[in-house]
């Protein structure tokens, strides 16, 4: 059976399987979830914001 490749997350590094492209970097479903469930007030709030600052600078 043939194994899928998946694809490094901007956020956590790793490489999955499943999750979203924004612009051309991909986001797993892990951290999407971790993200949208996460308050502003939250410290790991500015970690996202962060790495996802990384599309603009990679784009």
């Amino acid at each position: 059976m043939e194994e899928m490749a998946g694809q490094m997350c901007i956020v956590c590094s790793q490489i999955k399987q499943e999750g979203i492209t924004i612009v051309s970097q991909f986001v797993c479903e892990d951290c999407e979830s971790e993200i949208v469930h996460t308050n502003a007030e939250d410290a790991k709030y500015q970690y996202f914001i962060h790495r996802l600052k990384q599309i603009a600078v990679t784009h």
